[in-house]
């Protein structure tokens, strides 16, 4: 068995994905989303996998940091980031892995190349962090972090040029978003936009410049409100259901073993949205 442990988790469609994944590839296995409500059953959800044979889980929200000190080991990209979004069983140990930010490069980089991209993160929770020092590592040459919580801002900005050497600061949020001057890379890495309520990015959309590229960590809808309104605008978009998919990949190898093809999870993806 393998899994996903957060909260909420309903709306996320990587169950149905990855079912229809080890369907393809004849592999009698199956993916359990648990809905975790607070840190204490996430303490009895972490010990209950081994017995119940798990071979691993994703971690979701809120969780990624929470999750650290129940684990065995972690490997060198937790150890950086400081959040984990997905475990292995090996040989009865819980080894924390991260690579939420891996899948983002990737589903960047299939639209344009990140070296010396300014880069402005609205949101900076578990992945959020992950994906500023990933961008940072990839070659971003700068990163500015918007978020409500100056602590968790500041701390992210931190880690991001600790980990890498790339300069990052932090910004308030405050009502509407104006865009910084310079950018060439914003994305949404809060759940704003996601179904069913679907809220408005409050951004002040002049201030946005039609060559930059947006990109948002959603995966339901596939094209939320703030991603329809950049395309509109003419800016070249990056959707949460390609990082989801190049980061499903890369941890379906880790379980199984397998190494996929990228078009058997985009239709299985498309499929999981009722898209195909």
């Amino acid at each position: 068995m393998t899994g996903m442990l957060g909260h909420p988790v309903a709306e996320n469609p990587i169950d149905l994905m990855f079912d229809a994944v080890y369907a393809h590839y004849g592999l009698p296995w199956q993916f359990w989303k648990n809905d975790i409500a607070n840190s204490d059953d996430l303490a009895l959800a972490i010990k209950a996998l081994r017995p119940l044979g798990y071979r691993g889980v994703g971690i979701t929200v809120p969780y990624k940091v929470a999750v650290i000190p129940l684990l065995d080991a972690v490997d060198g990209d937790v150890e950086a980031i400081g959040a984990a979004n997905y475990l292995t069983i090996e040989n009865g140990r819980l080894i924390g892995h991260n690579n939420d930010g891996k899948g983002v490069v990737k589903a960047i980089e299939k639209v344009a190349p990140l070296k010396d991209r300014r880069v402005v993160m609205l949101g900076a929770g578990g992945a959020g962090l992950a994906m500023a020092v990933e961008l940072a590592w990839a070659g971003a040459s700068h990163l500015t972090l918007i978020t409500r919580r100056e602590e968790q801002g500041r701390e992210v900005a931190a880690t991001v040029t600790r980990a890498s050497g790339v300069p990052a600061d932090w910004q308030p949020w405050s009502g509407e978003v104006a865009v910084p001057a310079g950018t060439t890379l914003l994305m949404n890495a809060t759940h704003l936009g996601c179904a069913p309520e679907l809220e408005e990015v409050p951004l002040v959309w002049d201030t946005l410049d039609p060559a930059c590229v947006v990109v948002d960590v959603i995966t339901n809808p596939r094209i939320t409100p703030f991603l329809a309104t950049a395309r509109q605008r003419g800016c070249p978009v990056v959707d949460g259901v390609e990082m989801l998919v190049q980061l499903a990949m890369q941890i379906f190898q880790q379980w199984t073993g397998v190494t996929p093809e990228e078009e058997v999870f985009q239709r299985a993806v498309a499929e999981a949205l009722g898209e195909g």
